[in-house]
């Protein structure tokens, strides 16, 4: 019979190292945090295939090689404090939190957001904090952050986000319209100076839009 962890193990060699994922902090996470916990119960046996699942809400939960790759794009460190932007199920904040030192999660949905914040506490994710609220002010209260990953998409960053990242911070986000013929491209900004960003584009997605103020 093939359990959970097994699935969970295929998943990152077939649909997240194969695709070219090497931070073995990133591919420990994944294998560590149980996906099938973060979705309703009725999705548990398709938590580990290659596809987004609905959470609710006309929400999803990311698939898994988006969320590594977002995550890995984020170069975080041990030490390292983190705004996530649009919480969802909670899964990947979890799986940031097996790698950062704390993570500060934003979601504008309340019953999302409680709903996560007592999945994380059952899966004895202490070092997780969501937060209901709008994610386009960022969560200012415990700013500044070394890095920002936003869930969402939007043609432009938040100017609130920028303003809440250390020099050298990266924020991880999907640019663009949904609807233009170029759609959207995650992208990976890192402020080298006051008013200057380096862009990398990592790959072509599609993401529900930021909403917000």
């Amino acid at each position: 019979m093939t359990t959970h962890d097994d699935r969970r193990a295929r998943m990152v060699e077939q649909q997240i190292a194969a695709r070219g994922i090497t931070d073995p902090s990133v591919l420990e996470a994944m294998r560590a945090v149980p996906r099938h916990r973060f979705v309703p119960e009725s999705r548990a046996q398709q938590a580990y295939e290659d596809a987004a699942l609905p959470i609710g809400e006309e929400q999803t939960i990311s698939q898994p090689c988006i969320v590594a790759a977002m995550i890995e794009a984020a170069e975080l460190r041990q030490d390292a404090r983190v705004l996530e932007i649009g919480t969802g199920s909670g899964y990947a904040a979890a799986v940031i939190g097996r790698i950062a030192m704390e993570v500060h999660s934003v979601e504008r949905i309340g019953r999302l957001a409680e709903e996560a914040a007592e999945r994380l506490r059952e899966e004895g994710v202490r070092n997780v904090h969501v937060h209901h609220g709008d994610g386009t002010r960022g969560w200012p209260m415990e700013a500044p952050y070394d890095a920002i990953l936003v869930a969402a998409s939007a043609p432009h960053v938040p100017k609130a986000l920028c303003s809440q990242l250390v020099p050298g911070g990266r924020i991880v986000m999907p640019l663009g319209d949904p609807d233009s013929p170029g759609g959207q491209a995650l992208t990976r900004l890192t402020l080298v100076g006051p008013s200057s960003w380096d862009e990398k584009r990592i790959g072509s997605v599609r993401f529900v839009p930021l909403i917000g103020e």
